[in-house]
């Protein structure tokens, strides 16, 4: 036991000196790490043949002394690792059993010299390092001493305002499961004491026409009643019936006028003919209708109270702007103070037509050959304005001329009649009372303009709708105004002087064309009269027809002149012809010879103007040369006009028929007559010519029947 005691304090002793040896050795290589500098392996291998070389040149005795030192530094480091290995041990560290496991494993001459393992490689990358570093850091200090940022521009990235309590109240609590609400006090209602009385008040209310049995009503004024919800307005219906009403009220208010102040018409009242109940006359004391003559008259097929006067040149200079130019006169007879619109042409106008479904359109031939349109719906403001006393009037040019058509095309003589032909058959056409209405803008222009002069070429025109106008003019239609939506596209070309040539008809010289008309229930036929009596017939796309010519009574051929023709307006295949040598004649399409034919009715005179009554399918209404009216009624007479009206002394000039050929009911036929003076008056037939007589028209066909 005493032995084992004392083994023990020897070994704690020797534990002892080895720690504070241990410790000793430590710290006189802890700083000297940083001055020992890395070498590669070649560098190792050289000085190690340098030591060995240095080491044999030493002598012998020194070479002793060294080899001494090198034994006790190995006997030390062995030493030294043996204890380190029972001090491993004792502590029971992981990393010391590591260490010692390496060093007992390792050569003897591999072990370390004392407790800290010199690493000269970590050390010489270590100074690498700092003196790389050090490096870096001066070129960044020399580098940014050239370097100078530029602070002269700035912007902001977001500009964010401040919230406000309201915005960060509903930011916190909006979301919730709240709502917001406002109350009010009243605090607005404030009562004052006043001394008047309140006014008694009383709301009352009617309509008309009426829509029920209520048609007016009312409530006190302490009544307290809801609103009713506003009814729904069918706008374009509302703006047709004021258009129609207003219409209705300025003829009223004309009536009114005319009676009240007929100064403006002298001899309306005593003008009234003895075929008439009554007349009225239009307003051609006009200043700018002053040594005017009527030329030629028109009336509309559809708007049968639409009129358009033909003025010529004045006898006496009035107005530089318009002594030079011809004058038209678009009239409605309800109105007759003034007319609806005023037309300028620089030619003289011979013939002229309305467009077959509204009369916003009107067509005129020319002396000169041309053909001339006016658009009556277009602003006034793109035409000329003239002053004339304390008034303006608007003064329309023409809308299309084929004077601007450079191309063979054009007619070279003198324009003898305009027709203008619809695509649809014939029927009856319904309008509101308003001439130039919206309406008339929505129908469609799908209709043709023919055109005959006196050489026997027949012209059919296309009337084309722009989608647009342009005010500057168009540079390929140079016939079309600047701001105008209406021209004429030529069609075809129809000559018909081939087809007139007859055997007998070369000593008179070539045949002239002078009227031409298509059949209301079949636009593609047409006839025209000649001045040899005779009647051609013929269709648009060059078809036999049966008969090709209306021949008269007569068989021999004749210098006569077809002065006027028209088809009756009520369906019938017959149509009247008024020749040169007082003759009248009734043709039905499908035979060459009249049905019948009167030679001395107007006692030889010529005929110089024709028409159907629009009425009575069995009346019609004759005009000669003499300034006198014919009144026929087949069924009363077929032998001759039943009355006759002589128009003087101021001489009738044109003729043409007007009035409600639909109504039954309060319907109307008049006479609009031209005089030698420049006057226009309306005469208003008397009623049995007018009335339609019960089973007329079957009574006519019988008639026709049996003359056949």
């Amino acid at each position: 036991m005493r032995s084992l005691e004392i083994e023990k304090e020897d070994i704690d002793s020797e534990n002892a000196g080895a720690d504070e040896y241990a410790a000793c050795f430590e710290d006189d290589f802890e700083d000297y790490e940083d001055d020992f500098e890395v070498c590669d392996g070649d560098d190792d291998s050289s000085n190690e043949l340098e030591l060995k070389e240095k080491i044999e040149e030493l002598p012998l005795a020194r070479k002793r002394e060294i080899q001494e030192i090198h034994k006790a530094i190995n006997a030390e480091n062995e030493r030294i690792g043996e204890l380190s290995y029972r001090l491993s041990q004792k502590q029971g560290l992981l990393e010391g059993e590591r260490s010692s496991e390496t060093d007992a494993n390792s050569s003897p001459s591999r072990a370390p010299v004392c407790g800290i393992f010199v690493d000269f490689a970590t050390a010489s990358r270590r100074q690498k390092s700092r003196t790389q570093a050090l490096k870096q850091k001066t070129r960044s200090t020399k580098l940014l001493r050239l370097i100078d940022l530029d602070f002269s521009f700035t912007f902001s990235l977001l500009d964010l305002p401040p919230v406000n309590e309201y915005d960060m109240y509903i930011r916190n609590f909006g979301k919730k499961n709240t709502k917001q609400a406002y109350v009010q006090y009243n605090e607005d209602n404030v009562d004052r004491d006043i001394q008047t009385e309140e006014i008694e008040t009383r709301g009352v209310w009617t309509q008309h026409p009426g829509e029920g049995t209520a048609v007016s009503g009312g409530s006190g004024s302490g009544d307290v009643r809801e609103v009713a919800a506003a009814p729904k307005v069918n706008t374009p219906r509302l703006t047709s019936f004021l258009r129609a009403a207003c219409q209705v009220i300025a003829v009223l208010l004309e009536e009114d006028r005319v009676a009240a102040e007929p100064s403006w018409s002298p001899g309306a009242v005593d003008g009234t003919l003895a075929i008439s109940d009554s007349s009225s006359q239009l307003n051609t004391s006009l200043p700018f209708l002053q040594d005017r003559k009527v030329s030629c008259l028109c009336a509309s097929q559809v708007q049968r109270q639409m009129v358009v006067s033909v003025h010529g040149l004045p006898a006496a200079a009035f107005a530089p702007a318009l002594d030079s130019r011809h004058v038209l006169c678009v009239w409605d007879i309800r109105q007759p103070s003034g007319p609806q619109k005023v037309l300028l042409c620089e030619s003289k106008v011979t013939c002229c037509c309305f467009s077959p479904f509204k009369a916003f359109l009107l067509f005129a031939g020319t002396a000169h050959g041309s053909i001339i349109l006016w658009d009556l719906r277009e602003d006034s403001r793109i035409h000329q304005y003239v002053k004339l006393g304390d008034c303006f009037w608007t003064f329309r040019m023409a809308t299309f001329s084929t004077d601007g058509v450079l191309t063979s095309v054009n007619h070279c003589s003198p324009i003898q009649a305009v027709e203008s032909i619809s695509t649809s058959v014939y029927k009856k056409q319904s309008f509101v009372l308003s001439p130039f209405s919206m309406q008339e803008e929505m129908s469609g222009l799908s209709f043709h303009v023919a055109s005959l002069d006196e050489s026997g070429v027949l012209n059919v025109w296309v009337v084309v709708e722009l989608p647009r106008a342009d005010i500057a003019g168009s540079v390929s239609d140079l016939g079309l105004i600047p701001g105008g939506r209406i021209k004429l596209v030529h069609s075809t070309t129809i000559q018909l002087s081939d087809s007139l040539c007859q055997k007998g008809c070369e000593f008179w010289g070539c045949t002239q064309t002078l009227n031409v008309k298509f059949l209301p229930s079949d636009p593609s036929h047409f006839i025209v009269g000649t001045d040899m009596g005779l009647i051609s017939h013929g269709t648009r796309q060059d078809l036999r027809v049966s008969p090709k010519l209306y021949k008269p009574q007569q068989h021999d051929v004749r210098p006569v002149r077809v002065n006027v023709i028209d088809f009756s307006p009520f369906g019938e295949p017959v149509f009247l012809a008024g020749c040169s040598d007082g003759s009248i004649r009734l043709h039905q399409l499908t035979s060459e010879c009249p049905l019948l034919q009167w030679d001395g009715s107007t006692e030889g005179h010529a005929v110089t103007g024709l028409r159907w009554s629009l009425t009575r399918p069995a009346v019609f209404l004759a005009q000669d040369e003499t300034s006198c009216i014919y009144i026929w009624d087949l069924l009363e007479s077929d032998l001759g006009p039943v009355a006759k009206q002589l128009i003087s002394p101021d001489r009738l000039v044109a003729m043409t028929v007007v009035g409600e050929a639909e109504k039954t009911s309060g319907s109307f036929l008049a006479l609009v007559l031209a005089r030698a003076s420049g006057s226009v008056d309306i005469q208003y037939l008397r009623r049995p010519w007018v009335a339609p007589v019960h089973d007329e028209l079957r009574r006519l066909q019988r008639l026709l029947q049996e003359a056949l």
